[in-house]
């Protein structure tokens, strides 16, 4: 029975994130049985995941690492919870989706600035969230690409959602298109070989390693190991010069 719910809740992807699927997955699954019980909504779910994101930026913003450390892995074990409990209690919504995501943003952002508040680093803080978002967005963005289908963007819901709606147009559609763009010219970006890859790059692998970067002292670590994420996907993206074009 266990191992049905457990199936009935997994997200079907073609990439395959070995930490997310492979560790916080099975972690979430008693806790996601345990809430269906009580009738939590996955909202609340997503809602304590921020607040654990949240409280983590300002744990960094203390000096509390260890502390800090461990409210990331609890915001990713909800994270990854609140999808489950969604699918397996039938109760997905565009309105979870879009608050999701919005969220995810807003705690990154948060964790980004208390790191630069904290050693005195604005700018290479910046430029590591706009590395993540950056390396986030293309990583869902070539799943989305390389299926058969495109997945319509959820409608209905009411004001609350369709106030979520119009903040997830404004905050990621510019990433969607320039995600497209890249695919058009780089059609080998949504090849399940580089679907996998990239899925391994996705939010939980991520925490995971900010985690580690926060624990052992080094916060700022991430900044660079983001932005060095970003560079190594843009010079495999790049497009190659012929011999000829070079010749020319």
């Amino acid at each position: 029975m266990r191992s049905d719910a457990l199936a009935r809740s997994r997200k079907r992807r073609r990439g395959y994130e070995i930490l997310c699927e492979a560790v916080f997955r099975p972690l979430a699954h008693p806790l996601v049985l345990g809430l269906a019980r009580l009738r939590v909504p996955p909202p609340a779910v997503v809602l304590a995941g921020g607040a654990a994101g949240i409280a983590a930026a300002v744990e960094i913003g203390r000096g509390s690492l260890v502390a800090a450390a461990l409210l990331i892995q609890l915001k990713t074990l909800l994270d990854n919870a609140d999808g489950q409990l969604a699918r397996l209690t039938g109760q997905t919504s565009a309105f979870g989706r879009y608050l999701d995501s919005e969220l995810d943003l807003v705690v990154n952002a948060a964790l980004f600035a208390a790191v630069g508040w904290r050693y005195g680093q604005p700018v290479l803080a910046a430029a590591g969230f706009l590395a993540l978002t950056s390396v986030l967005s293309l990583n869902f963005n070539a799943e989305r690409l390389s299926r058969i289908a495109a997945i319509a963007e959820p409608d209905g819901g009411g004001r609350p959602t369709a106030a979520l709606r119009n903040v997830y147009r404004a905050l990621y559609s510019p990433q969607d298109r320039l995600a497209e763009w890249i695919a058009a010219r780089r059609p080998s970006l949504t090849q399940r070989s580089a679907v996998s890859v990239l899925a391994n790059l996705g939010m939980s692998t991520q925490l995971v390693v900010f985690g580690l970067f926060v624990v052992l002292g080094h916060p700022v670590g991430f900044a660079w190991f983001a932005v060095g994420e970003l560079a190594a996907i843009t010079l495999a993206v790049l497009p190659q010069r012929t011999p000829m074009e070079e010749v020319a």
